[in-house]
């Protein structure tokens, strides 16, 4: 069963290998060029408001070996590590993908049990405390949503990832605002009306940061110092999309999640369950205000509250799945409107985790279309169940 205790920091920003499966995912929108993450880069949205260069996503898997046997050989693979690493580029409109598959473990596939200090080839992923404070392992306390509670550090993230097949490297520091948000109830984020059918999630949304992003452009290679607004999820199940006695009566087989960064410094989460006619199982999310602002960084849970429906789609030449790139979400906060910045933002991940799924830069605006923030879109399940 998957644990309930307090979420205690900085270790459960390590991993959790006794849970089958286990995922660290930051996405974020770069600006070309120096300055704050606030600053108006070149490039404009139709209202006037800026609009990011790039978009990348960086996601390790940690999967464990449910055989029931135990395996004879050292290098068996009880557990084993996935990892996805894209960039998209909005003035071109292409997306850079590559996917790498490993036995965790050894030097160049490892993760640790204190902290996030990932690791999977040349991909890298490590916390150190920031500026927030002094540190040590605290606790979630009685106020968890908010985060680990006034006073404790922030997280500073430093990350790698780098493709010469896809042709794009990027190196980024990122430093949260706020303490850690636990989704959910103090960190159990619910995925379906079992109890068990939950994960324990943390994000870090609002990371802003700097660094380098070097792509093959035009036949050449160039390099750009960018600025980053960033997102970064953690989570960690046993029964994600429902499983044995507790699963759902229909057993879901894909989701739709949004993670937006508002330039008003709050941060907005938006999520389904989807089961195999469509239907919706479970909805989720949370919205927290800026950091130090009158509402003193407490969530407000979205728990079977939202409502979502599709305005617009696209059909993948590739899978030929057919995925809505613009959705209209009611939740508790009010209307929003969530799109694509391009609709060709699929990624053939067949070689890793065995499945197509549309991941991308989506601009979230209000009904009269004016621009909220940015963040990423993902939606899985459209070309198939999804195996996880």
């Amino acid at each position: 069963m998957l644990s309930a205790a307090p979420l205690r920091f900085p270790r459960d920003h390590g991993a959790h290998p006794g849970t089958r499966v286990e995922w660290w995912y930051v996405t974020g929108v770069l600006y070309a060029g120096t300055g704050s993450a606030s600053a108006a880069p070149s490039g404009k949205n139709g209202d006037g408001s800026a609009r990011p260069d790039f978009g990348f996503q960086l996601t390790f898997f940690r999967v464990r070996n449910d055989l029931k046997r135990p395996l004879s050989s050292a290098f068996s693979p009880d557990q084993v590590m996935l990892g996805h690493a894209a960039i998209s580029d909005l003035g071109r409109q292409r997306l850079l993908h590559d996917q790498q598959v490993l036995r965790h473990g050894f030097a160049n596939a490892r993760t640790e049990l204190d902290d996030t200090r990932v690791r999977l080839g040349n991909w890298q992923l490590r916390r150190m405390n920031g500026a927030g404070g002094a540190g040590g392992a605290r606790g979630a306390g009685a106020g968890a949503g908010a985060g680990a509670g006034a006073g404790d550090a922030h997280s500073r993230y430093t990350l790698l990832m780098a493709s010469e097949h896809a042709g794009f490297a990027l190196e980024l520091t990122l430093d949260a605002p706020q303490s850690p948000l636990l989704q959910g109830r103090a960190g159990w984020s619910r995925k379906g009306p079992g109890e068990q059918q939950a994960s324990r999630y943390v994000s870090e949304p609002q990371l802003a940061g700097t660094g380098r992003l070097a792509l093959r452009e035009d036949g050449r290679n160039a390099t750009h110092e960018v600025r980053a607004r960033a997102w970064l999820d953690h989570e960690w199940s046993n029964q994600y999309l429902g499983r044995g006695a507790d699963a759902a009566p229909e057993r879901a087989v894909g989701w739709d999640w949004m993670g937006l960064n508002l330039d008003d410094g709050a941060s907005l989460t938006l999520f389904r369950m989807r089961g195999q006619d469509g239907a919706v199982i479970w909805t989720g999310g949370s919205w927290r205000a800026e950091a130090g602002g009158a509402a003193g960084g407490a969530p407000v849970d979205f728990e079977q509250q939202l409502q979502f429906e599709p305005l617009a789609f696209w059909k993948s030449p590739v899978s030929l799945a057919t995925y809505p790139v613009r959705w209209r979400i009611r939740t508790p906060r009010g209307v929003y409107v969530v799109e694509a910045a391009y609709a060709a933002q699929e990624i053939d991940a067949r070689r890793s985790t065995g499945f197509p799924y549309w991941e991308g830069v989506a601009r979230v605006a209000d009904e009269a279309g004016r621009t909220l923030g940015w963040g990423y879109l993902e939606m899985t399940g459209y070309a198939g169940k999804v195996p996880l």
